[in-house]
């Protein structure tokens, strides 16, 4: 379990920096590439852009690795630390001044998760979901992410970064379930890892939630898409791992310090998603987007 937690921080960590960079690059992208091709191929020449990819590809392999030792249940929630390691990182990045009460709602996430995790005490699951359970689990992933996209492209502004926010979170929430039936086959051994649907799956429901993210990051600032993001993505895998593969958090007594923990956990994304470091970020000029363009390889 120890292990698991530390592979779930440095995950978390390695997806922060990932936001950060590609935040950094995607605001450069003209906005009429929204929704098209164009946009990731813009994307792929920009050098901050690719070490975003670099960091997010590092945190998935960190996420697959904590996948194997620990249930959706603890390794997800943690992943919430995305958060402030997000705004930490934006501080410098931007240059921008965290002020007291970002360290408070830092304070109020962190003691949150770790109450959460202290009274759930979650454990593994040893179910497999059947052919039905996979069915409704993704016909249900696909409908709401849907209509999170259909209410994006209906809106404007910060809005819409944080439908599409909502919308890549439910996506890397279902990746991480499937990555999770990916990595208990690879436990029994390699060979058969091949032929394994969920593989491929997997890799396609990632990328479908990376170009759902870009979108979302070309849409607005971090203070609209990350706490969006980093918040749906930890409850929705939470409660994949308990209806699909069994796992386990306490009951009864239990659940009031879990929902205080989640009171927190909340109440710290909201005071960051209003934080000056993320609204503070440097607004994108058309000459930074030439210079970026320039300096790009061709």
């Amino acid at each position: 379990m120890h292990i698991a937690i530390l592979l779930a921080v440095l995950a978390a960590a390695a997806n922060a920096v990932a936001s950060v960079l590609q935040r950094r690059a995607a605001r450069a992208a003209p906005p009429e590439e929204a929704f098209r091709v164009g946009l990731i191929w813009d994307l792929l020449r920009r050098p901050l852009w690719l070490g975003g990819i670099g960091a997010l590809i590092g945190g998935f392999l960190f996420q697959a690795a904590a996948l194997t030792t620990g249930g959706l249940a603890l390794v997800q929630p943690i992943l919430v630390a995305e958060l402030p390691f997000t705004m930490l990182l934006a501080g410098r990045v931007f240059r921008v001044r965290i002020e007291s009460a970002s360290w408070v709602a830092i304070g109020a996430l962190t003691a949150g998760l770790g109450g959460f995790l202290a009274a759930a005490s979650p454990e593994p699951g040893d179910r497999i979901p059947g052919v039905a359970g996979w069915a409704v689990s993704a016909g249900a992933t696909a409908g709401a992410i849907a209509c999170c996209v259909a209410l994006a492209l209906a809106a404007g502004g910060a809005p819409r970064a944080v439908l599409l926010g909502v919308a890549a979170g439910l996506g890397f929430a279902y990746t991480a379930v499937l990555m999770k039936r990916t990595t208990t086959l690879a436990t029994g051994g390699l060979a058969d890892l091949p032929r394994a649907w969920s593989l491929y799956a997997m890799v396609a429901a990632g990328l479908a939630s990376l170009y759902l993210l870009q979108n979302a990051l070309q849409s607005g600032p971090l203070v609209a898409v990350q706490p969006a993001l980093t918040v749906t993505d930890p409850v929705a895998s939470t409660a994949y791992g308990v209806a699909l593969f069994g796992e386990d958090i306490r009951t009864g007594p239990w659940v009031v310090p879990e929902l205080a923990g989640i009171a927190l956990i909340l109440y710290g994304s909201l005071l960051l998603s209003r934080s000056a470091t993320l609204e503070g970020e440097a607004p994108f000029t058309p000459a930074e987007g030439r210079q970026a363009t320039r300096r790009a390889p061709r």
